[in-house]
């Protein structure tokens, strides 16, 4: 099957609406669409961290193994389409574009893109649901220096609450991991352990942000609505290190639990569940789908993965109600659980940056 070109400056247009708001941003991480694309990307996303050049080699062996792209962009494209379709019915009218932190269409291209467009006012879809300051903070950041090369005429951005117990992404969520036990046999699926992922990061990073608590809740979540009471919340794709000195990640690592449940030895099957991801990227096709799926076959544990939110049905309306509470006059803000729902301005001093 053939695939659309790389969209650069991309505006998918529907009708300019009305103050306060004319146009909704979608921004995400990027990622290579072919070979040569995968060192200059790797270079962007370490930019600043003085990562050794053979360890972005390694890294850039990975995407060479699925042809060097990614599946983010294109996945990113056809949420775009979904989002078109889902505001075209319903509403509220915006212009949508994109904008990615590291490939194109890179953030500085797409605001000034909305710059000439006359944009003058428009909400961010991070597709990040959980705060830490790589999954929120910097995007904010990236955003923000992408307004200052704009120039005067840049839009004003503000970003959508994150969305880790919204019932939208709690019951996409689960729909996924529900999918995913089909393909354990029938006699051994109420036996099957739930182990979710999320991308590990440093502790002390992690200990200025919600990302374990929101990681906990949203977990419990999707666990209570299928009626699981026993899970696991682990750790996966490590980001290369640099230069400086060592430090302590979030654990445990998704391999690493994998061999403790072959040592305790009750544990037929194993349902990964990449609750830290929005879309399918490298990160999630390789450290699961390659890695952590052919260790199972060598402990003899069945590891099945579950999908993403990506364009469950569910998860693109929630990205429209979270438009229309902001735009409400008398919002309803939809959380589950005990935590409530995330303010629409992050804390003073929530996700601060790690400083070496």
């Amino acid at each position: 099957m053939s695939r659309s070109p790389p969209i650069h400056h991309s505006s998918f247009s529907i009708h300019h609406s009305p103050a306060p708001y004319d146009a909704l941003l979608l921004v995400s991480f990027g990622g290579p669409e072919k070979p040569e694309d995968v060192l200059p990307f790797l270079e962007n996303v370490v930019r600043g961290k003085n990562v050794p050049r053979e360890r972005l080699l390694q890294v850039a062996e990975r995407y060479r193994l699925f042809g060097g792209a990614s599946p983010i962009n294109e996945q990113n494209r056809a949420l775009l389409r979904a989002l078109v379709a889902e505001l075209n019915a319903h509403g509220p009218p915006l212009a949508v574009y994109w904008g990615n932190r590291n490939w194109h269409p890179l953030l500085p291209d797409t605001l000034q893109q909305m710059a000439d467009d006359g944009i003058r006012r428009a909400l961010a879809f991070v597709t990040s649901a959980f705060g830490s300051y790589p999954g929120c903070r910097q995007y904010l950041e990236d955003v923000q220096r992408a307004r200052e090369a704009a120039g005067p005429q840049a839009p004003q951005v503000e970003k959508l609450r994150l969305f880790f117990n919204h019932p939208g992404f709690i019951e996409a969520m689960a729909d996924r991991v529900l999918a995913a036990l089909e393909e354990i046999p029938a006699e051994r699926r109420q036996a099957a352990r739930l182990a979710y992922t999320a991308h590990s990061l440093p502790v002390q990073m992690a200990l200025s942000s919600p990302y374990q608590t929101q990681l906990a809740e949203a977990c419990r979540l999707v666990s209570e609505r299928i009626g699981r009471a026993e899970w696991d919340l682990v750790y996966q794709s490590r980001s290369a290190a640099g230069r400086g000195p060592p430090q302590a990640w979030l654990e445990s690592d998704v391999k690493d639990h994998l061999r403790r449940l072959q040592e305790a030895g009750s544990v037929k099957d194993v349902v990964l569940v990449p609750i830290g991801f929005v879309s399918e990227h490298i990160e999630v096709v390789y450290d699961l789908d390659v890695e952590a799926v052919g260790l199972g076959e060598q402990l003899g544990i069945s590891v099945v993965r579950a999908g993403v939110v990506g364009t469950h049905p569910r998860f693109v309306t929630m990205i429209r109600e979270l438009i229309q509470e902001r735009i409400a006059e008398c919002p309803t803000r939809l959380a589950l659980g005990t935590l409530g729902p995330w303010p629409d301005d992050c804390p003073a001093g929530c996700c601060v940056p790690q400083r070496p």
